[in-house]
């Protein structure tokens, strides 16, 4: 399972740049409609929204259909749906004493 949620986390930061719909079509429902309320057309809005780049992944934790990804540049948070694992959160840090702060995130 880990191997599925390492290649749609490299798949995600992979498309930011150059092909932003897989990478917006990558993201959860959820995560895309409460994006695209906040910054705009996904499209648009994601690669400026994230400075994820396709560094290499450092881990990934799977914790039943959760997971987190660890990237040398990011965090990333994924759920698994019935397509498959989809970013439910990107552009992730970790904050002292408080959960992480998500540029983009569902909620």
């Amino acid at each position: 399972e880990a191997d599925n949620v390492k290649a749609v986390a490299v798949q995600f930061v992979a498309s930011l740049p150059t092909a932003t719909a897989t990478a917006c079509g990558l993201l959860a429902p959820e995560t895309l409609r409460v994006f695209e309320e906040s910054e705009g057309p996904c499209v648009s809005a994601l690669p400026t929204s994230t400075d994820a780049t396709s560094g290499p992944v450092k881990s990934v934790d799977v914790y039943g259909k959760d997971a987190m990804v660890h990237l040398s540049t990011d965090t990333l948070f994924l759920a698994r749906f019935a397509q498959g694992w989809r970013v439910t959160a990107a552009g992730c840090t970790r904050q002292p004493e408080r959960p992480y702060d998500c540029t983009v995130s569902g909620g």
